[in-house]
């Protein structure tokens, strides 16, 4: 086997389809992990849902570098458009670099139009899922691929919860409060 690669690890594991069900819990693709890859790759695994949580302290390893920048930079340019929907200064809320790139303004500018929140999730999670997709693109049996797959996992988990949420309750919190 050529070093860095996971041929018959990451052959074993099932595809994964945004929007659809995951296929395991994060918990249970990391047991799967146990002896099939090196502890350092599997330490860099553990660390990505606290990443996905948007926790700055991270793993060095390149492909959550550009994940890590890419996340920054949309969820920059919400605070941007939301703060300026609001007339209010942006730059005590800005996070890392404030540069924008012209994808992220406009998959930000169409998220803020939907009025459901759950729409506007929906779509920023689309746009995370095809940048994930580039992210993986001549990658198909190494790390980089793993990191890759941990981030759509972690993205299926959390529509799974938004799924089984019951709404009733939600909705009669929701309204008791105001």
């Amino acid at each position: 086997m050529i070093a860095g690669q996971h041929v018959y690890f990451i052959a074993s594991l099932p595809m994964l389809h945004f929007p659809g069900k995951p296929p395991f819990s994060y918990g249970d693709f990391l047991a799967s992990c146990g002896g099939l890859i090196p502890e350092a790759e599997r330490r860099i695994l553990e660390g990505i849902p606290r990443l996905f949580a948007g926790v700055p302290a991270y793993p060095r390893q390149p492909t959550l570098e550009k994940w890590a920048a890419f996340e920054s930079a949309l969820r920059n340019e919400l605070v941007r458009l939301r703060c300026q929907q609001k007339k209010i200064e942006a730059r005590h809320f800005m996070r890392g670099d404030t540069q924008a790139e012209p994808d992220y303004a406009q998959a930000a500018a169409s998220a803020v139009k939907f009025i459901s929140p759950l729409e506007a999730e929906f779509h920023l999670d689309q746009v995370r899922w095809f940048y994930l997709e580039e992210l993986s693109f001549a990658h198909y049996f190494d790390f980089d691929f793993l990191v890759v797959y941990a981030l759509k996992l972690l993205i299926l988990e959390r529509w799974e919860r938004f799924n089984q949420a019951d709404k009733m309750k939600l909705l009669e919190a929701a309204l008791a409060v105001s």
